[in-house]
């Protein structure tokens, strides 16, 4: 066979070679290319690529200090209370901001939750799309050592194209390994900004919640803080009502600012807000004579008393059994009696509204704890007591 005849036939040889090598190539860059639509299935790369939107890595911002309690003119959380203000002004401002410091406190607890899920979150979808990664770089290799085999050896593109049995078969096949490369680079940026985006995401969560947890730890101090002074305005407040009953004398009103209005509120409502019920209506027991005669609410020292309902004060009144005590006339010929007080808010005479506070609760006179004693009563006086439970009742408020 002559030379000439034999080179080409060599060279053919090669190119065919070299055709069956690109389209290995091909089916290496296709194969990066449907991790871009291709569902998880038979046949897919062990490690799909999750669709991963970019709002995945979206916290709230990195929230300030969870600010404390703003202390009143009657508490400086550094000196305590501030002189000059009647002890049971202290308390009811005090129980305020101990409110206030509580529900910061958990709002903040929750915040800090919800951001800690937040960051376990994202750091799982981190580990996921870094695993997409390492799959994308394992094909991206076995499409460059493909490139290596096969390229930058024997004739050029434009002698392939002279030499090749079908040119166009040769054109397509080139033309989709360029689109195929082209999808793979587009992938790779897309999974490299969907990591760098979740990793921001998840270290701006975490930073959250670290900050979130050093301001509870702040609040936790103020709550103590304000406990600690609540507790001994208390004992204070306690102190001064017991020497009141001993004297059986009155001190006389302290006037504690309160919300609402005459027009506001309902027409009737319970004495305190917050409460246990203890002993109840026609109890018998070793510390009454012969029957309780109305409803106990358990509740701390100082705490706000309410007037179930509009009425005008009938006695204000220190001393006996009862220790601090007020009585209420209200329309229809019915009294409420509110005693065991710790302070009173009101004057005899007074005309009050639903909802005011008529004192401050307390453990005054024959009380074995903090509690207030509360009757509905036809006359002023003991022994005219009807079941306060069931008189509320009928008045639209369920204890």
């Amino acid at each position: 066979m002559p030379s000439a005849v034999l080179c080409h036939c060599r060279r053919k040889r090669r190119c065919r070679r070299r055709r069956e090598r690109l389209v290995v190539l091909l089916l290496c860059a296709l194969s990066a290319l449907a991790v871009l639509s291709a569902a998880p299935g038979p046949g897919a790369m062990a490690v799909p690529v999750p669709a991963v939107p970019l709002s995945a890595a979206r916290v709230d911002p990195v929230p300030g200090p969870v600010p404390g309690p703003a202390p009143g003119p009657s508490f400086d959380p550094r000196s305590g209370p501030m002189p000059g203000f009647a002890t049971g002004v202290v308390v009811a401002r005090l129980f305020q901001e101990a409110a206030q410091a509580t529900d910061t406190y958990e709002k903040g607890r929750r915040a800090s939750v919800a951001q800690r899920a937040k960051a376990v979150r994202l750091d799982g979808l981190l580990a996921g799309q870094r695993r997409v990664l390492a799959a994308i770089h394992s094909d991206l290799g076995r499409v460059a050592r493909a490139e290596y085999r096969t390229g930058g050896v024997g004739f050029s593109y434009t002698a392939q194209l002279l030499l090749a049995d079908n040119p166009q078969e040769l054109l397509r096949g080139r033309q989709l390994a360029w689109q195929a490369d082209r999808a793979v680079t587009r992938l790779l940026e897309r999974a490299q900004h969907a990591e760098r985006t979740l990793a921001d995401g998840e270290r701006r969560a975490r930073s959250a919640w670290h900050t979130l947890d050093s301001a509870l730890v702040r609040l936790a101090a103020v709550k103590r803080g304000i406990a600690a002074k609540l507790a001994s305005a208390q004992q204070q407040l306690q102190s001064e009502a017991d020497r009141s009953v001993a004297a059986g004398k009155c001190a006389g009103a302290v006037r504690i600012e309160q919300p609402g209005g005459w027009d506001s509120g309902p027409s009737w409502v319970a004495p305190v807000e917050k409460y246990a019920l203890s002993a109840g209506f026609d109890s018998v027991g070793e510390h009454w004579a012969s029957r309780h005669t109305g409803q106990d609410f358990a509740v701390g020292i100082g705490t706000p008393v309410r007037s179930v309902g509009e009425g005008r004060v009938v006695s204000v009144s220190c001393g006996g059994a009862f220790g601090v005590e007020v009585v209420v006339g209200h329309p229809g010929g019915y009294y409420t009696q509110y005693a065991h007080l710790a302070g009173v808010t009101v004057d005899q005479g007074e005309r009050v509204r639903a909802g005011q506070w008529v004192g401050q609760s307390g453990t005054s006179g024959n009380s074995t704890g903090p509690h207030l004693h509360f009757e509905v009563r036809l006359t002023p006086l003991l022994g005219s007591g009807v079941d306060p439970v069931r008189w509320l009742r009928e008045h639209g408020v369920t204890l």
